[in-house]
C-alpha cells in the first residue's frame, strides 16, 4: 500500500510541476511585446535595410515584431497603422509616406495608448508623436553643399559654374532640411554668381521631385538640357537623393555626358544605396551622404525598450524639430560624406556592403 500511494504522488508531483512549466511559458509568451513598424516603401533598398535592421534590433531585445510596408501609398499605410493598433501593438515606430496624413490614425494609437516614435521622416500636426529618430537633416545639405564647395575651389574664387538644383517630395519634411542646409552654403555663391542656375530655378516648389521619384526627376533633367544647355555644359547638379540621381545621371548620358568630350558633372546624393556606391566606383554620379541605417535602427530599437520599460528615453535635440503642434523630443545620428576616395573605408571596412556586392 505504501509503495502505491509513494507512486501516485511521484506521478501527481510530476504532472503538477509539468503543469506549473506549461503555466509559465504561456505567461511569457503572452506578455511578449510587440512593436508595429511602418515603412513607406520597398522601392528603396535603404528602407529595406531600415526595416529588417529594425526588426534584427528589436527581436534582440526580446520583442515580436510586426513590419509592414505601404510602397508609397498613404491610404495603405494608414490601413497598416490601424491594422497594428487593432492587433494590439505596445509600440508603433512609423517612417511617415506623407507627413501630414496621420493624424486621425495617431489620434486612434493615441486613445488606445500606443506610443509612437517618427523614424527617420519627421511626423507632423499632430500631438502624437512621442518622439522622433534620424539623422541630423540639416546637416546632410551642409555636407552635400561643402563638397561642391570644396571640390570646384569655390572658396578660392573659381568660378562662374553652372548648377542646377534638385529638391525631394514636398510631403516629407526632411525634404526642406536637406534644400535649406545645402542652399546655406551654395546660396551665397549663387548670389555672388560663381555658380550660376540657368533656369532660374531656385525656390523649392520649383524643384521638388514627388515621393522622391527618379523618372520623374530624369523627366525634369531632360527639359533643363534641351531647355537651357543646348550649347552650355552643367557643371553640377544637387541632387537630394541617389535614386534622383539615378535618374538625372540617365538624363546625362542621354545626351552625352560621360564620355571623353564630355565630363559628367558633380552629381550629389544620399543614402549610400548599392546602385549609387556601383556609379560612383564607376566614376558617374560624384557624391553621396552615407547615413548608416544600422546606426539608426539600433538607437530607434534602444528608445522604443526605454519607453515600453518607462526608463529615460535618451535624445539629443529638444529644440529643432517643431511639428506644427509641438517640439518632438529627437536623437540625431551622424552623417557622412562618401566618394570615390573613401568608400573603401565608410561602406567595406564598416561592414555596410561586402567588396563582392560593388563588383
Amino acid at each position: 500500500m505504501k509503495k502505491l500511494l509513494v507512486g501516485l504522488l511521484t506521478v501527481a508531483m510530476a504532472f503538477t510541476l509539468t503543469a506549473c512549466g506549461t503555466k509559465k511559458e504561456d505567461a511569457t509568451s503572452s506578455t511578449k511585446k510587440k512593436i508595429g513598424i511602418a515603412m513607406p516603401t520597398k522601392s528603396s533598398q535603404r528602407w529595406i535595410d531600415d526595416g529588417n535592421n529594425m526588426v534584427s534590433e528589436l527581436k534582440k531585445l526580446g520583442y515580436d515584431t510586426d513590419l509592414q510596408y505601404a510602397e508609397d501609398v498613404v491610404e495603405n499605410q494608414v490601413s497598416q497603422i490601424e491594422n497594428m493598433i487593432t492587433k494590439g501593438a505596445n509600440l508603433l515606430v512609423v517612417a511617415s509616406i506623407d507627413g501630414e496624413a496621420l493624424s486621425d490614425v495617431l489620434q486612434k494609437a493615441k486613445d488606445a495608448n500606443i506610443p509612437v516614435i517618427s523614424y527617420d521622416r519627421l511626423i507632423k500636426k499632430t500631438s502624437n508623436v512621442d518622439y522622433y529618430v534620424s539623422f541630423d537633416n540639416f546637416k546632410v545639405g551642409v555636407l552635400q553643399g561643402q563638397y561642391i564647395e570644396e571640390k570646384l575651389g569655390l572658396k578660392d574664387g573659381k568660378g562662374p559654374f553652372n548648377i542646377e538644383l534638385f529638391a525631394g517630395s514636398p510631403d516629407d519634411n526632411n525634404a526642406y532640411y536637406f534644400f535649406d542646409g545645402a542652399m546655406s552654403v551654395l546660396k551665397p555663391y549663387i548670389d555672388k554668381g560663381k555658380l550660376v542656375v540657368k533656369s532660374g530655378q531656385t525656390k523649392f516648389d520649383q524643384i521638388a521631385i514627388l515621393r522622391w521619384d527618379g523618372a520623374t526627376a530624369q523627366a525634369r533633367m531632360d527639359n533643363l538640357l534641351s531647355k537651357y544647355y543646348a550649347t552650355d555644359k552643367v557643371d553640377i547638379v544637387l541632387s537630394p537623393f541617389d535614386g534622383i540621381s539615378m535618374g538625372i545621371i540617365s538624363s546625362l548620358k542621354g545626351v552625352g555626358y560621360g564620355k571623353s568630350d564630355k565630363k559628367m558633372p558633380i552629381v550629389t546624393g544620399q543614402d549610400a544605396e548599392l546602385a549609387s556606391v556601383k556609379s560612383i566606383i564607376a566614376g558617374e554620379q560624384t557624391e553621396t551622404i552615407f547615413k548608416d541605417t544600422r546606426v539608426l535602427a539600433k538607437q530607434a530599437a534602444k528608445m522604443a525598450d526605454q519607453m515600453i520599460k518607462g526608463d529615460k528615453v535618451e535624445v539629443n535635440d529638444e529644440k529643432t524639430y517643431n511639428n506644427g503642434n509641438k517640439v518632438v523630443p529627437s536623437f540625431l545620428c551622424v552623417p557622412e560624406n562618401v566618394d570615390k576616395d573613401n568608400y573603401k573605408k565608410e561602406l567595406i571596412d564598416s561592414g555596410y556592403y561586402s567588396e563582392d556586392k560593388l563588383k
